[in-house]
């Protein structure tokens, strides 16, 4: 079978019957009713389809989207939750039934590694293949070549067309024969660089694919454009590339994540900052002179400047605004150097979380004289602010905070916080949160 239709159906029903037997097996009966037995399953359904969950691509494998399959439990247990909130009563037990649903998700990752599993044996036994060929030779034909060498992907790559001739084993003929080609040997799909065909070519294997059942897919000539960053999206009929796409350009990702930064820093700031600000204040008032905040005008998302707030570790300078802090410098305080080695003194930025000026976890805001300095001399610099900053991110746990010693520090910052942009996640967010937290209490050797 080419098409594997009975992929999605046997994992719904899979998904379904695991959730239904559970119920019944584990869940006591105050809670089980028509009601909620329906309310468990269409929420699964609607859950699934609003991530477009089951459509499967022949090159998924089990870390492909995996994001998406975490993301799922996330979601669904606010609506598991949710029904035994409503329908429990004095013998509700969220232990027991936190348990279960983390038998439920365990249940799915042991089905998910098997399907995959079982799918690529099936596959490198040569069942569940399509035949391909392709119609041009350039620069991209070894790179799709060893997607279709991927036995997992259960591609049978059997040649390629064209009009300069080759000794190569794969070299199949000129591209007029590969029309006839085509047919003869019930090719399924068909790869056609753009950048080899004329215009008359091209429209000839369009009406192919209008014409029969054969799929046609063009591989355009990019000029090297093309990155794992990019997206198409269609204008009505015009194919448009975007080249920065990022998870957190849909809606609703902007709005959890939003949600999340008000829900944590008002947690922050209520159950830390109520006692800690009144005690720093005492202890910095003994140890020297000037303010308990230090503000200064820093660039966020789209380079638009805000005031950020941190706990003052410095006494005041002319050179607050241009030079950031260095390995023993002599104008942090005492109870600076405490404040810096542990963090503290970012603490106050959770107010411009809730702001909006700030994100919880982001690429860090740098001094507009830096941003100035380095959009000039750092490919690509510019990027990090169509995310709002953070007051941690990706960058800062992977050993690149603090004092820019060489051209290599802020390089590699910014190639951190361009992956971050580029495959955010809630749960990238929850691991950033906790090495930050791990780190602060370990100590760090750039925390100066």
């Amino acid at each position: 079978m080419k098409n594997s239709y009975f992929i999605i159906p046997i994992s719904l029903v899979f998904h379904i019957a695991t959730i239904n037997f559970l119920l019944y097996m584990f869940i006591p009966e105050v809670y089980l009713n028509v009601f909620s037995v329906v309310y468990l399953n269409t929420t699964w359904v609607m859950v699934t389809h609003m991530l477009d969950f089951y459509p499967t691509a022949r090159r998924e494998g089990f870390m492909t989207h995996l994001n998406n399959f975490l993301r799922l439990f996330f979601f669904y247990a606010f609506a598991y939750f949710a029904l035994f909130a409503l329908v429990g009563n004095d013998s509700y037990n969220i232990d027991y039934l936190t348990m279960i649903y983390l038998f439920i998700c365990t249940l799915f990752t042991l089905y998910r590694l098997f399907f995959f599993w079982a799918r690529n044996k099936y596959r490198s036994q040569g069942h569940n293949t399509v035949k391909v060929v392709v119609i041009g030779r350039d620069k991209n034909l070894k790179k799709i070549r060893n997607v279709f060498d991927n036995s997992n992907f259960g591609y049978r790559y059997l040649g390629y067309f064209d009009n300069y001739k080759s000794k190569s084993p794969t070299y199949l003929g000129d591209i007029k024969t590969a029309f006839t080609y085509i047919f003869e040997n019930d090719i399924d799909e068909v790869y056609c660089m753009a950048s080899r065909l004329s215009k008359e070519e091209l429209r000839q294997l369009m009406s192919i694919a209008d014409n029969s059942l054969k799929r046609i897919k063009i591989i355009p000539d990019n000029k090297e454009l093309i990155s794992r960053a990019m997206s198409i999206e269609l204008y009505d009929s015009v194919p448009v590339l975007n080249l920065r796409a990022s998870p957190l350009e849909v809606e609703y990702a902007t709005m959890l994540k939003r949600i999340f930064d008000i829900l944590f820093s008002s947690l922050v700031i209520v159950f830390v900052l109520s006692w800690l600000t009144p005690l720093v204040f005492i202890l910095l008032k003994l140890d020297s002179k000037g303010p308990l905040f230090f503000k200064q005008k820093r660039h966020g998302v789209n380079r638009q400047s805000f005031w950020c707030y941190k706990f003052r570790s410095m006494t005041q300078s002319k050179e607050s605004d241009t030079q950031m802090a260095t390995k023993n410098d002599m104008r942090i305080t005492r109870l600076g150097r405490i404040l810096r080695k542990t963090s503290i003194d970012e603490l106050p930025q959770f107010f411009n979380v809730l702001l909006g000026d700030m994100s919880v976890v982001g690429p860090r805001p740098h001094m507009e004289f830096h941003t100035e300095q380095y959009e000039k001399s750092v490919d690509k610099y510019l990027v990090r602010h169509f995310l709002k900053p953070g007051i941690t991110g990706l960058a800062q746990i992977k050993g690149y905070r603090g004092e820019i010693v060489e051209q290599s520090d802020i390089v590699n910052r910014v190639r951190y916080d361009i992956f971050y942009l580029e495959k955010w996640s809630i749960l990238l967010d929850l691991r950033i949160i906790f090495d930050t937290v791990f780190n602060a209490v370990r100590g760090e050797e750039k925390a100066y």
